[in-house]
C-alpha cells in the first residue's frame, strides 16, 4: 500500500537527508586509493551519528555495515572489507540514515583518482537517467511508468545496460515501500504521482549486459559478464509546488 506522507513528515526527512549529505560529504573527500572499504564505513558511521541520526542499513535484514560499497562489476550491496581501493576503480556507496522514525537513501559512483573514459562515462550516465526520469514526471498527472521509462531511454541510448533485477522504492517509515520504482517501463503505466509521495530513484546502469547474480556472501550483486556498473540514487519528495529533490545536495554529488 502506498502511503503519502504530510509536510510534516517530509520536513523530518529533510533533517535525515542533512545527516546524510554530510556523511557523502566525507566520503568524497577521504575517496583515494589505499583506502580499504571498511575505512569507508568507518567514516560514513561516525558522521551519521554524530550528526544525530542511525545508520539505516546496519542490522536491516542482518546487513553486518553502515554503508554498501560496490566496486567495479559489483552492481549494488558490496560488503566492506579490508579491500584497498586502486586506482581507477568505480566506486559505488550506497547509505541510508534513519532519524526521528524516518528514512531516507541515497547513492553515488565516483572514480578513485584517474579512471578509464568508460568508467567516468558510466557514472555521468547515471546521474544523467536520474535527472531525466524527474524531468519526466515534473508536470502533475504522471505516472512511475512515465519516469522509469524516461530513466531506460537514456541508459540504453548510450548503449549501456539497464539492471532489472533491482528497482528503487518508496521510503518513509521504512527503507522499502511501496510502490516499486523500476528503471524501465512504458509510459503511462504504474502508480500516480501525487503530491505526498516519497521515492528513492536509482538507476543501476551496467557496462555490458544487463544480467546480473549475488556471489556467496549473499548480498554482493555483481553484473554476470564482469563489466563494470554504476549506481545513483537520491530521496525525492512530490509536492503541490512538484519534487524537491531532498538528498541532493550533497557536497561531491557529481562525478
Amino acid at each position: 500500500m502506498i502511503r503519502l506522507k504530510s509536510k510534516r513528515e517530509i520536513e523530518i526527512m529533510k533533517k535525515a537527508a542533512k545527516i546524510l549529505s554530510q556523511a557523502f560529504g566525507k566520503l568524497r573527500s577521504e575517496l583515494r586509493a589505499g583506502i580499504t572499504t571498511l575505512e569507508l564505513d568507518g567514516i560514513a558511521e561516525k558522521s551519521i551519528r554524530a550528526g544525530g541520526g542511525l545508520p539505516a542499513f546496519k542490522g536491516y535484514r542482518n546487513f553486518p555495515a553502515t554503508l554498501c560499497v560496490s566496486v567495479n562489476e559489483e552492481v549494488v550491496h558490496g560488503i566492506p572489507s579490508n579491500r584497498k581501493l586502486k586506482e581507477g576503480d568505480l566506486v559505488s556507496l550506497d547509505l541510508g540514515v534513519q532519524y526521528d522514525g524516518y528514512y531516507v537513501d541515497a547513492a553515488r559512483s565516483w572514480a578513485v583518482g584517474k579512471a578509464s573514459p568508460e568508467v567516468l562515462k558510466l557514472i555521468r550516465v547515471a546521474r544523467q537517467a536520474f535527472l531525466a526520469g524527474l524531468e519526466a514526471v515534473r508536470e502533475p498527472g504522471k505516472r512511475v511508468g512515465d519516469l522509469s521509462h524516461a530513466i531506460q531511454e537514456v541508459i540504453e541510448g548510450e548503449g549501456f545496460g539497464v539492471v532489472r533485477d533491482y528497482v528503487g522504492h518508496g521510503i518513509g517509515q521504512a527503507i522499502h515501500e511501496d510502490p516499486q520504482v523500476p528503471n524501465f517501463g512504458k509510459p503511462g503505466q504504474g502508480p500516480r504521482i501525487e503530491p505526498g509521495l516519497i521515492l528513492a530513484i536509482e538507476p543501476m546502469v551496467t557496462a555490458g549486459h544487463y544480467a546480473v547474480e549475488t556471489l556467496s556472501d549473499g548480498w554482493t550483486v555483481v553484473t554476470k559478464d564482469q563489466k563494470p556498473a554504476s549506481h545513483y540514487e537520491d530521496t525525492v519528495a512530490f509536492t503541490e509546488e512538484g519534487p524537491v529533490n531532498l538528498t541532493g545536495s550533497q557536497e561531491g554529488k557529481d562525478a
